[in-house]
């Protein structure tokens, strides 16, 4: 079998692991079923074993299979972005990039601005990930993955994009109705809205020196963090919630932020945009330089969720690898 043919026959088997059958990769091939059953068939001559468990039922990989699925995924992706390098020498951008984010970031800060990424590179695809779950981009395949926190991977470099501190806010509407807390023990008296299954800073029950003299009234518990913006600025009650993602409802006047004469100094943690160790090929160079230059421009939350005694919004810089 030829170089080629071999990375042809490659790319079919990873379509079949995906799809988890021959005719389901037949049709996003255009092929017929029995045609990719002949290349599998042909692959499996030409490596002297077999790679899938056939039955009417089901599809497996043998353990052969299973050896060669994720060196055979790394080789076409290399393939993939040595053919984008090469054609970005006269100045293209394209081929496949795909980026993890955690949900509400990404709507509010990353999506938005993927139509001008286009438009600048018509030949580039965006594969976009929305999940709260901690990507491993090298084994999984990610070209770049957005975090807030502390970053100590290693296995990682990348770029500072933001800053995160979490915000206490209400409606004008539910202030009128309910009066402003001055002190955190006056938030025993008032209607919070909450991050559901809270198990860390992002909820109120976290935070530190609070003194529940009465037991809090959590009027909503989410684990969707627009839908706790939104009913705070609707006026359900006083939300706990990221700079990042009220600050265009802070300047708009849709939320006031409360200033707690006692509340403890608010954390400040960074937004990363995060990929593996190498140098960065154009695709990353092009959206990356791309989301920089729109969320320096246009995120809400740089200039309007940051107190004036806390100085200017940081710059993007590098974090460590």
């Amino acid at each position: 079998m030829n170089p080629l043919g071999f990375a042809e026959s490659l790319s079919l088997f990873v379509d079949v692991v995906q799809d988890g059958s021959f005719s389901a990769a037949a049709r996003r091939r255009g092929l017929a079923a029995s045609s990719v059953a002949r290349q599998i068939d042909a692959l499996e001559r030409e490596m002297q074993v077999p790679l899938f468990k056939r039955s009417t039922r089901a599809l497996a990989l043998t353990e052969a299979g299973t050896l060669l699925y994720e060196p055979a995924l790394k080789i076409l992706h290399d393939l993939m972005d040595t053919r984008s390098e090469v054609v970005a020498l006269d100045g293209s951008v394209q081929g496949l990039l795909r980026v993890s984010c955690v949900p509400a970031f990404g709507r509010r800060h990353v999506a938005p601005h993927l139509p001008a990424l286009f438009e600048r590179h018509p030949a580039l695809n965006v594969e976009l990930e929305l999940t709260e779950r901690v990507v491993d981009p090298v084994a999984e395949r990610f070209d770049l993955v957005i975090r807030i926190g502390d970053q100590p991977d290693s296995a990682l470099v990348g770029r500072r994009i933001g800053s995160q501190r979490y915000v206490m806010g209400a409606s004008p509407a539910y202030l009128r109705r309910h009066g402003t807390p001055r002190r955190m023990a006056d938030l025993g008296a008032h209607r919070l809205i909450d991050r559901q299954h809270s198990t860390s800073v992002r909820g109120w029950r976290e935070l530190p020196g609070i003194d529940w003299r009465q037991p809090p009234q959590f009027a909503l518990e989410s684990n969707d963090c627009d839908t706790r913006r939104l009913c705070a600025a609707r006026g359900l009650g006083i939300a706990l919630m990221p700079n990042w993602a009220i600050g265009e409802d802070l300047a708009a006047g849709r939320i006031v932020e409360l200033q707690l004469q006692d509340a403890p100094p608010a954390e400040v943690s960074g937004i990363h945009l995060l990929r593996p160790r190498g140098r960065a090929n154009a695709k990353v160079r092009a959206f990356t330089d791309h989301l920089l230059d729109s969320i320096g421009t246009a995120a809400g939350w740089v200039g309007a969720a940051a107190p004036l005694a806390r100085g200017p919004a940081p710059q993007a810089d590098p974090v460590p690898a």
